[in-house]
């Protein structure tokens, strides 16, 4: 492994960064702190594909910005993701659709199509708004009170400001509560209640899973992937917690699941409709009209629960909260926003009809800011595939061995079995090859007029922007994410400005997440400057 295979290894002629026998460079290319320059100097130096280090230099990975072989990869039924991964996601989520590949993905994904449709995406929109207002009325409350004095603050409460109706608030905190709350509803007609009292058994079981997922397997984590008894042996205080979680979830969720099958077998013998429109009605619906033999069990549907919550709730979250932080440190883009949603003949946040919905998604600058931070923030930094087999994998844009020799633009560049992929999404979301050389500044208007390298759909309606991914394994709930945020932002901002309380940096997890600088210590947080709005 460390010394012949690498000799026989395709990769190795491949230009990219060198180092020490046991040198990776992992952070380099995945710390998002430092990743956007990593990307940049790496396409000037050795094109736009490349390989790196994983866990020294025996271990050659493939990095590539060349869209061409991107769509390739994601395309191709060779690639997938890495059983470590997967195992990885099992452990958190079950075996939900993230963590599956070929046949069974391809029945998993035609059963869940239907619960993501633009119409059943439509019909959720009063949940949208519902609690949108809900976090609008609690935000105006706290800023009210922090203003009179009339609350007690502690290290994670909010903070009053000097300035009137206003007050430092944990912007991302409050908004994943709010998204919990909304996938709670729109996933499963389950109460979480989050945004009013964090003490809901089943809210507090996945928080405390995903709590334990943010910092990461560590070395203990990755050796027991191999050796899964290590965890059941020694087991650890985040094991504990993990472990007991899902105990919680798995009792709550098994109960849930027989109590709608239950409703939807007596609805479907009097009626050829069944009215519960939420996701998993929807998905044991199409799992019961399916064939026999292709139907999910019960654990497999419970599996999907959690696989819905993570990424309806904290993937939309980050989102919204990363949205409003670029229009806090950009207040003339803030201000025009405001402008535009404030000027709507029809009031959308007090109409919660499939009119308000039309209004929204016609607002064009909401749409450009929204598009916009997805594009600069996606909630995943990159993705890995790995070879099934050896294949050869075609290239746009030339590059230069280390023998000098030239692989022309359209023709391939062989990889073996067992080799790596990685797919930066950030660094594909920042190519100034595709967006410009603006690409890394927050600049909504590029959408009113894209460069051609970016108008090609990777995805449908979204032009070359790599956040939802694509293909596949693209993310099902893209539309659900975007009519989410755009509703979240129509809801607040019109009542609330916001400007920097801290200088915020990203960091990654399972998800890329906000934190304090030099305060990475507490966590997660996106403390922001909340003032009341009065025009």
């Amino acid at each position: 492994m460390l010394f012949i295979q690498p000799l026989f290894d395709p990769l190795k002629n491949m230009q990219g960064p060198g180092g020490s026998l046991l040198q990776n460079h992992f952070r380099e290319f995945m710390d998002p702190s430092i990743s956007p320059d990593t990307h940049e100097d790496s396409v000037k130096l050795y094109g736009k594909t490349f390989r790196f280090h994983g866990f020294g230099r025996h271990d050659y990975r493939l990095m590539s910005l060349d869209l061409r072989a991107i769509s390739y990869i994601l395309n191709s039924s060779v690639y997938e993701k890495p059983w470590q991964t997967r195992s990885l996601l099992s452990r958190l989520l079950g075996k939900g659709i993230f963590a599956m590949e070929g046949e069974e993905h391809k029945v998993l994904r035609k059963l869940i199509a239907p619960a993501f449709s633009t119409q059943s995406v439509k019909a959720m929109t009063p949940i949208f708004y519902q609690k949108a207002e809900e976090l609008r009325d609690r935000w105006e409350d706290i800023t009210s009170r922090a203003t009179s004095q009339e609350v007690s603050f502690t290290p994670t409460a909010p903070t009053p400001t000097s300035s009137t109706n206003s007050c430092v608030i944990d912007v991302s905190h409050w908004i994943s509560r709010a998204t919990f709350d909304v996938i709670g509803l729109a996933g499963f007609d389950y109460h979480f209640r989050s945004l009013q009292d964090e003490s809901e058994e089943v809210y507090l079981a996945y928080r405390n899973m995903f709590g334990v997922a943010d910092k990461g397997p560590g070395l203990k984590g990755l050796v027991q992937i191999y050796f899964p008894f290590i965890e059941k042996v020694f087991p650890d205080e985040g094991s504990r917690v993990t472990q007991e979680s899902l105990r919680v979830i798995h009792n709550a969720g098994k109960q849930l699941v027989h109590n709608k099958k239950v409703v939807i077998l007596a609805e479907k013998a009097d009626a050829k409709d069944i009215k519960e429109k939420d996701i998993l009605s929807l998905l044991i619906k199409s799992n019961l009209s399916s064939d026999s033999s292709k139907r999910l069990s019960d654990g497999e549907l419970l599996d999907q629960l959690s696989t819905f919550l993570f990424a309806g709730s904290d993937s939309t979250s980050l989102t919204i909260a990363w949205c409003i932080h670029l229009l806090s440190l950009h207040p003339d883009i803030q201000k025009r926003l405001r402008d535009e949603l404030l000027s709507l003949p029809v009031n959308p946040v007090s109409d919660a009809s499939q009119a308000s919905t039309e209004i929204i998604d016609a607002l064009p600058f909401l749409d450009y800011v929204v598009r916009e931070t997805l594009r600069l923030c996606p909630s995943v930094h990159g993705t890995i595939r790995v070879a099934t087999q050896d294949d050869t994998i075609p290239i746009s844009s030339p590059i230069v061995l280390r023998n000098g020799t030239v692989v022309q633009a359209g023709e391939e560049i062989p990889i073996r079995k067992g080799s790596y992929v990685h797919i930066p999404i950030e660094g594909l979301n920042m190519s100034a090859d595709i967006w410009g050389e603006d690409a890394r500044t927050f600049n909504p208007d590029r959408w009113s007029s894209l460069p051609v390298s970016a108008r090609v759909p990777s995805h449908p309606g979204i032009a070359n922007l790599m956040t939802f991914s694509f293909g596949p394994h693209a993310c099902p709930g893209w539309k659900f994410s975007i009519l989410e945020t755009k509703i979240f932002l129509a809801t607040l901002l019109p009542h609330f400005a916001f400007e920097p309380a801290e200088d915020i940096r990203k960091f990654n997890a399972i998800l890329t997440r906000p934190y304090v600088y030099d305060q990475f210590e507490k966590g997660s947080r996106l403390p922001l400057k909340v003032t009341k709005y009065t025009s």
